[in-house]
This record gives C-alpha cells, structure tokens and sequence, in this order.
C-alpha cells in the first residue's frame, strides 16, 4: 500500500507541475516578428534591459531570450523541426549581452595614445572579463559563466559589446531577484549593478517564427 501511496502522489505531483508548466506558458508575450520582439527587449520598461553612465562611460546590460538567439541562425528554408532543435540548442542557457561605450566611442578607442593602456584593455577585454563580471543570486551565490564572446571591432563601431552566456542555474531561478555586477577594469567607474526580476526571465517573451515561413 504504501508503495502504492508514493505511485499516486507521484502522479498527483506530476499533473500538477504540467498544469503549472502549461498555465505559466500561458502567461509568455508572443511576437510575430523579429524585430517587434528586439523592440520589446531593448525598450527598459520591459525589465530586460538595463543601463546606467558612470563618468562618461556608458553600460547597457540586455537579456536576450532564447528565441532572440534562435532567430539569429534561422534562414526562410528553416523547418519547424529545424527551429526546434535550435530552441534545445538555446534553452539550457541565459544569454546577457554588455554594451559599453565612453563618451560616444568604444572602449579602446577611449584609451588615448598609450600604446601600454591599449595592449592592457586588449588584453583585458579578450581575457579578463570573466573574472570582471560576475551573476549574483538573491542569497549571494555566485554563478559562473560557461562563455564569453568578445569580437574585436576594430575601431568601426561606437561600442564595445560582450556577449555572457550562464547556465540556467536553479540556484539563480528559485529567488525573486538576481543581480549582475561588473567590477571596475580601467575605466575608473567603480563597480556596477544591475538588477533583474527572476520572474522577467522566466516569463521571457517568445516568437512563432512565422515571418520565416
């Protein structure tokens, strides 16, 4: 019997996350197009993006929802199939992208003339980030990035911009908040915040992917 018991509670437990898994779906914003999504993502009352300017130096912090990620690999012959696998692909992962710029330009364009703060921000950039930036949880549990994409620019763009990517960590997920934090790497700004609501990323908008049909 009481194994029997557990069977039916098991059941039980199950049927209810799956109505509470459904029921919450429910509650995601779909968009048709591609860029009305990126419009919503960028616009700072959707809680997805963040910003702040510390002594000229500009930061915005961007989530960007998996299916923001997938529509950047899709092409018109894309199968449902295929926009699936690329959904798996994407889903296990939060993707936060900085942007930063000082007084108009990018970051090495910022440095002046000294060839050694140049080659230190370069270095800096290309492999000291991961320890600049840092995924806090509610109870001060520290997340740690699987990755960070910086492409050189080369001068021909007004910011620099540094693509995050973090598990989907329950630790971060089971609190209300969370907050990531950039600490100051040369540009004399003290260490940043900035904050985000738990239920934000939960509820992260999606897109039918019809404008690829």
């Amino acid at each position: 019997m009481k194994g029997l018991n557990r069977k039916k509670y098991s059941v039980q437990f199950f049927i209810v996350a799956l109505l509470g898994f459904v029921c919450f779906s429910c509650n995601q914003q779909e968009f048709h197009r591609s860029e009305d999504l990126i419009t919503h993502i960028l616009d700072p009352e959707s809680g997805y993006t963040k910003s702040t300017n510390v002594n000229g130096v500009n930061y915005v912090i961007t989530y960007k929802p998996t299916d923001m990620m997938v529509a950047q690999e899709i092409f018109d012959n894309t199968t449902p199939a295929g926009i699936d696998s690329l959904r798996i692909k994407y889903k296990d992962f939060m993707y936060f992208n900085i942007s930063i710029h000082k007084n108009g330009k990018e970051v090495l364009n910022s440095m002046g003339q000294s060839r050694e703060q140049f080659g230190a921000m370069v270095n800096q950039l290309a492999f000291g980030m991961g320890k600049a930036v840092n995924l806090v949880t509610q109870k001060k549990d520290t997340i740690e990035h699987l990755d960070y994409i910086y492409p050189r620019v080369y001068g021909m763009g007004g910011t620099t911009d540094i693509l995050f990517i973090y598990p989907r960590d329950p630790k971060l997920l089971s609190n209300e908040k969370f907050k990531l934090t950039i600490e100051d790497f040369g540009l004399k700004t003290g260490e940043v915040a900035f904050h985000f609501d738990t239920k934000s990323i939960l509820k992260e908008p999606l897109l039918d992917f019809s404008e690829f049909n």
